[in-house]
């Protein structure tokens, strides 16, 4: 199995070249912040569109009808899905920092269309060129925390950078509850251009480019200074990444190289269960909620409840994982999840359906996130930014079908039975990583 943390740096002549900090999380608390502050907007971005969608279906002047709504859905989750594809290499070439901020930028000029959007139709492209921005965004927040946080602290720390994701998704629910019904859907959509003028700046002067990358430029002193500033090991050139479009062809083949050939593929399938899960929750639990016989304020109530559930679960599963492996509990969360999911399919009482659902929560967002921790066991420094764009990206396969079943669902009158299929995706998903090799667990 490669390393899953940095090797001790050596200088020229083969010593070690000793950190001026002590390598901790608090060293590295400033990276953490300012890739949690992204995806913050991140989660808010991805969460505002189930949040207002009931408005927006009930909308007459607008025009939009279930169908419409789920594949509008799919096309947000396909600009996700090139993102992703895309990011790992382009920030290798290009550095972390340009590309993190350029997705910021893209993601809030997507909400300004959707926000000006007069029919479904530029709407959706909107949420395309919103996809685009947020496809990039998570794989490179989550390569630069892998890459700075202390070995055996990879998954809290990984866990601790989604909590922003669903603070983020708590702010769009608390946005559509507030701002849809008052003023109407559009202005919760003018908040989503908020990060081009409140995160964009501050990644770009204050964010640290990879020490790896820097390296790979021969920019060996910026490359160590970070290191030292921030408590970890200087890189050294095992952990840069290859350079020239045949390096990048080389990385993308090493996916499948001998310790990954049968990972690569189940990471990808567990991705793309955990990703349908997420995405398709976040777009369709306040109608499938609705449809249940839930009203409209507690239906979309349900989706603030799921995404404080989350936040509390990524507190208990990093420490978890950290001792015992993100694999194991990747397994246990999605079989918790799937029960879960066939749990809300019936009509309980509604103070036991707001704990179901967040215990839902505390499970479903977390194992995607252990999907993610145990990526960064498989690919070694050198790859993981592309392995993880990958992982990502091909999952947004997954975000592309919840968004778009849903609809499909809700269109035919089978709303509820989207839990059977989450239910059923979160069993595969707990399979896929189950059958990960023993040595990445």
């Amino acid at each position: 199995m490669p390393p899953t943390g940095n090797p001790p740096s050596a200088d020229t002549s083969g010593t070690v070249a000793p950190s001026s900090r002590r390598h901790t999380l608090r060293s590295v608390a400033p990276v953490l912040a300012l890739c949690w502050l992204a995806v913050f907007f991140d989660g808010m971005d991805v969460s505002v569109y189930g949040a207002v969608m009931p408005h927006m279906l009930d909308d007459p002047g607008f025009g939009l009808t279930p169908g419409a709504a789920g594949t509008i859905g799919s096309w947000t989750t396909f600009g996700m899905l090139i993102g992703s594809l895309a990011t790992g290499t382009c920030t290798d070439w290009l550095g972390r920092r340009p590309v993190l901020v350029a997705s910021v930028l893209l993601f809030s000029a997507g909400s300004a269309v959707c926000a000006l959007a007069g029919s479904p139709g530029p709407f959706g492209a909107g949420r395309f060129l919103a996809g685009l921005g947020l496809g990039g965004l998570m794989p490179i927040c989550l390569a630069l925390v892998m890459e700075f946080a202390p070995p055996r602290r990879i998954a809290l720390a990984t866990g601790l950078l989604m909590t922003s994701y669903h603070v983020g998704g708590m702010l769009a629910t608390g946005l559509g509850l507030t701002l849809a019904p008052a003023f109407g859907w559009r202005w919760v959509f003018w908040a989503g251009v908020l990060p081009a003028f409140v995160a964009a700046p501050l990644l770009l002067r204050l964010l640290p480019e990879s020490p790896g990358v820097l390296l790979a430029k021969g920019r060996t002193a910026e490359a160590d200074a970070i290191a030292d500033r921030y408590g970890i090991a200087r890189p050294v050139p095992a952990d840069a990444p290859a350079q020239g479009a045949k390096g990048r062809l080389d990385v993308i083949r090493a996916l499948f190289h001998p310790g990954a050939r049968w990972a690569t593929p189940l990471l990808w399938l567990a991705s793309f269960c955990g990703l349908l899960l997420i995405y398709g929750v976040n777009t369709w639990l306040p109608q499938m909620m609705r449809a249940s016989g839930y009203g409209l304020t507690s239906s979309v109530s349900f989706l603030l409840v799921i995404n404080a559930g989350a936040i509390a679960g990524m507190f208990i599963a990093g420490p978890i994982a950290d001792r015992y492996g993100p694999i194991k509990i990747a397994v246990v969360w999605f079989l918790l999840t799937a029960a879960g999911a066939l749990l809300l399919g019936t009509h309980l009482p509604l103070a036991l359906t707001y704990v179901v659902v967040a215990a839902t929560g505390v499970v479903l967002f977390s194992a995607q996130v252990m999907v993610y921790a145990a990526a960064n066991r498989v690919y070694p420094a050198p790859e993981r930014a592309t392995g993880i764009g990958w992982v990502t990206g091909i999952g947004r396969t997954g975000a592309v079908v919840g968004p778009w079943l849903g609809g499909t669902l809700a269109a035919s009158g089978n709303g509820q039975l989207g839990f059977t299929v989450f239910a059923l995706a979160g069993v595969m998903g707990a399979v896929a990583v189950g059958l990960l090799p023993v040595r990445c667990a």
